[in-house]
């Protein structure tokens, strides 16, 4: 199993950055497509932001502009640069790993994420 540790979570003012980071560790055979997810309490988890190995990026429309989302496949890491955060931004973000070869998804526990207006 691999484990995806998040940290760079925090509380922000309207219109400020933070970065989010995910390190992969474990079992780590290969990591394939990565994203970040972002679930707020009573709606469902939806996608932020996904990168292919290969560093092809796709965002959803609410970040487009926004969110920047990169990788270090040397140190088993993904990013999320955040700017210009609104208060809607708010919520708890999740990190995901995919191994196509193993057909399995990991996910990380979760990191919170609070923009003040």
């Amino acid at each position: 199993q691999v484990q995806l540790v998040e940290s760079g979570g925090g509380l922000v003012q309207f219109g400020g950055s933070l970065i989010l980071s995910c390190a992969a560790s474990g079992n780590i055979f290969r990591l394939d497509a990565m994203g970040w997810y972002r679930q707020t309490p009573g709606k469902q988890r939806e996608l932020v932001a996904t990168i292919t190995r290969g560093g092809s990026t796709n965002y959803a429309d609410f970040v487009k502009g926004r969110f920047t989302i990169s990788r270090d496949n040397a140190k088993n890491t993904v990013y999320l640069q955040m700017n210009s955060l609104k208060p809607e931004d708010t919520a708890v973000y999740y990190c995901k790993a995919d191994n196509y070869a193993l057909r399995y998804s990991n996910w990380g526990q979760g990191t919170q994420v609070t923009v003040s207006s």
